[in-house]
């Protein structure tokens, strides 16, 4: 089931929106620094995240998908969003450093064909980063806000997600550990459930955010022999000898 653009504008004008926006954005900015002179790509609704980076970076383009609708971004200034097939980008090989995916692989009905698009995209070395829901989590089971939509996720299913797309996992986190209320006793402690959560690395968190490099090569299964017993062979036809049956 695809979110609706517009839903997710208003989640993230709300209070808990602004909380999640700022939890998420602060592991996404320690991850990848100020990204001088890279090209970065958000797929999904990322642009609350890729904001901090428009300064430094060489280029920063925001790709919705088109079963999800596409808004105006940045606000000012020339459009850097367009809607697109996500399975189907309209970018040539090998052409973007970073891609951060928020709102689109939980929600993508193919999302092996999307982790196969981004790869194809990505420079040799590329990194990727995965922000996705919890299904450990309190976010995954309340349906009020975005991160409650789509397919959550295991650690390990991400993982094993990534490796099959030729992904190589290199750090992981998790984050929005305060429950996705929108009270204002919830949304004062915020803070203190993110640190305490963060600090002790506790299981529980809202959504994953897992960073993995592209693989340039395929690594080549080895398969182990196997010795097989060749069946007992028949002759089809026996010679008959001459003169063998008649009177």
């Amino acid at each position: 089931m695809a979110l609706d653009v517009v839903d997710l504008r208003s989640f993230y004008a709300s209070p808990l929106g602004r909380v999640a926006q700022r939890f998420v954005g602060t592991i996404v900015r320690d991850q990848w620094g100020t990204c001088a002179g890279q090209a970065i790509l958000g797929i999904g609704y990322a642009t609350p995240y890729l904001a901090s980076f428009r300064t430094q970076a060489e280029r920063v383009l925001a790709f919705m998908p088109a079963e999800q609708g596409v808004v105006n971004w940045p606000e000012n200034g020339p459009s850097a969003s367009a809607l697109v097939d996500a399975t189907c980008m309209p970018l040539p090989d090998a052409c973007m450093d970073r891609v951060l995916v928020v709102h689109a692989l939980e929600l993508s009905p193919s999302p092996r064909d999307l982790l196969s698009e981004i790869w194809r995209i990505l420079t040799p070395g590329g990194r990727m980063l995965v922000v996705a829901p919890n299904r450990r989590g309190v976010w995954a089971r309340l349906e009020t806000t975005p991160f409650g939509q789509g397919l959550p996720y295991s650690r390990s299913q991400l993982r094993d997600l990534l490796r099959e797309a030729l992904f190589s996992p290199i750090h992981e986190a998790e984050a929005l550990y305060v429950p996705p209320f929108g009270r204002g006793l919830f949304l004062r402690t915020a803070a203190a459930f993110e640190r305490i959560g963060g600090r002790f690395a506790l299981p529980g968190g809202g959504v994953h955010i897992i960073e993995a490099t592209k693989q340039v090569y395929r690594p080549i299964g080895v398969r182990k022999a196997v010795r097989r017993r060749l069946p007992q062979l028949e002759p089809a036809l026996a010679p008959t000898p001459a003169g063998f049956g008649r009177d």
